[in-house]
């Protein structure tokens, strides 16, 4: 552009235009007429001045102190962002404490069954080689794990290895409707056994089709020759119902497993057997019953009352 006196006259209104806009922006503040100009501005121009603001890093500044002028928008979004970044650490936190009370609560059950046990993370859940109810675990022949091995958590039996991997194993669980275990009924010491029936309770068939059983009683498992694939002693469930003898030859109980097989994580895998039976000592003990507290009223009869019971003649 020449410089004529038309455009020495048209800067001169441009700047006019500049700085009346600037006032009446900084007058207005917050509810300043602008403000959305500015942030459509911001919006446009962003990207692009973030791709030259080393070219042009004074003026970049000046522009931005300009347009963000009372725009909070950026720093609410970041804040915003910290805080999500803060619930994640949160939750992963939660989970890591819940994780270390399952560990701890596994490795308290194998120390009293004396089962050495290789623990291992369940990595994946579904159908695998014809079974409906198998879990994928992160150890394998690597680790020393074999087949037929019996694998707990810390609530009881979750179930036995049925195949063996490099780096992990399939485990057969105790709710699938192939899955076979020896039970042994706690104190009494009924044998019989338990067969999975998919989501639902496990059906034991007591060998003693008059045994005395009651829900409320729990089971352990009997064990297999040689611990294989069941190592005596692991809390197996809680009898809830108990069906009709009907002249049978073995008692049929319906059995609450402990293990929750829909939420599995942490589990062991038993390497090394008990030097001896842990019978029931696997089972955490019950709940000690609270008495119910009693009172005794004495009522004293008033002298009014004793007064109208023997009226005078």
């Amino acid at each position: 552009m020449r410089d004529t006196r038309e455009s020495r006259l048209l800067l001169v209104l441009l700047v006019a235009i500049a700085f009346a806009l600037i006032t009446i922006d900084i007058r207005g503040g917050e509810q300043s007429p602008l403000d959305g100009v500015r942030r459509a501005a911001a919006s446009a121009f962003g990207p692009v001045e973030e791709g030259v603001a080393a070219a042009v890093d004074p003026v970049a500044g000046a522009v931005a102190a300009v347009r963000d002028s009372g725009d909070r928008s950026k720093k609410i979004t970041e804040l915003e962002h910290e805080n999500t970044l803060l619930k994640q650490r949160l939750g992963s936190n939660d989970r890591n404490r819940a994780r270390v009370r399952e560990l701890d609560t596994m490795l308290k059950t194998a120390g009293r069954g004396q089962y050495g046990i290789k623990g291992a993370q369940v990595i994946a859940i579904g159908a695998a080689q014809g079974f409906s109810w198998t879990v994928t675990i992160d150890v394998g022949s690597h680790d020393g794990i074999k087949r037929d091995m019996t694998v707990l958590n810390g609530d009881g039996l979750v179930g036995r290895v049925t195949t063996v991997g490099p780096s992990t194993s399939t485990v057969l669980l105790a709710s699938d409707p192939k899955f076979t275990v020896g039970t042994r009924l706690e104190k009494s010491s009924e044998i019989g056994f338990a067969n999975g029936q998919g989501d639902s309770t496990l059906k034991v068939e007591l060998l003693n089709g008059k045994a005395a059983v009651h829900p409320g009683d729990r089971l352990v498992t009997f064990g297999s020759a040689q611990d294989k694939p069941f190592v005596p002693g692991v809390p197996v469930g809680e009898v809830v119902r108990v069906e009709p003898a009907g002249g049978r030859l073995t008692r049929t109980v319906q059995v609450r497993p402990f293990v929750g097989f829909s939420k599995l994580d942490l589990v062991g895998v038993v390497v090394q057997p008990p030097r001896e039976d842990p019978r029931d000592t696997v089972l955490p003990p019950r709940p000690a019953v609270q008495p119910t507290p009693t009172v005794t009223v004495t009522a004293t009869p008033s002298p009014s009352a004793s007064a109208s019971a023997n009226p005078r003649d």
